[in-house]
């Protein structure tokens, strides 16, 4: 005997679909300030990145205090001394960021909780970029204070020359040398090979550039490390403006976005 036979209604035997029967739906993507606490968190949780940001506070300190001794009270000069030490751990905590998960093999659980792959990816990169703001900061901090005793200790004016330009385009040279790193890292996916590639950077513009004119010319326009030279000095003409255009997209702009492409088609396994 059917159901039909009997007048039920084929409704009543669940011939709607499962989704309206059970009331289940699809579960909600993580909304973008979720990744970011995430990955910011992913940042500083793991022992290397922890002892390398005390190895860079406490690099920050006494690379400032020991140069405000032998230079004396001239801010610029102490920021400076401060930037060695960002030049090369901050963009290597950059590449730790972005080729970690290939590296511990976690790409196939983050991307399972996210599909949308260029989502946690700018998640990934905007960290390293503002801890290297905060890094600039902090420096300016130590320098206030070294070099008011600087001054003191020698009994002559502190040379306050350091003005608003300076400052922002101090602090714009490391975000961009973090975003090399970042952008190296993210084409490699490797952490030693990023690592050595970006180390090995200012050594192979020091080569090129004893190759005659023609190398001399190459690293006034393509070297990073060269080209942000009037920018951290907060005076800039349009020619060095174009030339640091230049090498930022060969640098950054170029390698950033073919790694963006290479991370999202990259088969997770």
């Amino acid at each position: 005997m059917t159901a039909r036979s009997e007048g039920i209604d084929d409704t009543s035997l669940g011939s709607r679909p499962p989704t309206m029967m059970t009331g289940i739906t699809a579960p909600a993507r993580p909304p973008f300030h979720r990744l970011l606490r995430v990955e910011t968190r992913k940042l500083f949780d793991t022992r290397s990145a922890k002892i390398m940001t005390l190895v860079l506070a406490g690099l920050t300190v006494a690379l400032i205090a020991a140069r405000g001794v032998v230079a004396g009270p001239h801010p610029r000069t102490l920021t400076g001394t401060a930037g060695v030490g960002f030049g090369t751990l901050l963009p290597v905590l950059g590449i730790l960021t972005v080729t970690g998960e290939w590296s511990h093999r976690t790409a196939m659980t983050t991307f399972a909780l996210e599909p949308r792959r260029h989502r946690v990816l700018a998640a990934k990169c905007l960290p390293p970029l503002v801890t290297a703001v905060a890094a600039s900061l902090f420096a300016l901090l130590v320098t206030v204070p070294v070099t008011v005793i600087s001054a003191r200790v020698e009994r002559v004016p502190a040379d306050w020359n350091f003005g608003p330009l300076a400052v922002l385009g101090w602090t714009a040279t490391n975000v961009l040398l973090v975003a090399m790193g970042l952008a190296v890292g993210m084409l490699l996916l490797s952490a030693p090979a990023s690592i050595v590639v970006y180390l090995s950077a200012p050594a192979l513009g020091t080569f090129v550039g004893h190759l005659g004119a023609t190398g001399e010319l190459l690293v006034r326009w393509f070297d990073l490390n060269t080209t942000v030279g009037p920018l951290a000095q907060g005076d800039m003409s349009g020619t060095e403006a174009a030339r640091l255009a230049v090498s930022v997209t060969f640098w950054i702009v170029a390698p950033m976005t073919a790694g963006f492409v290479r991370a999202i088609r990259k088969e997770v396994n």
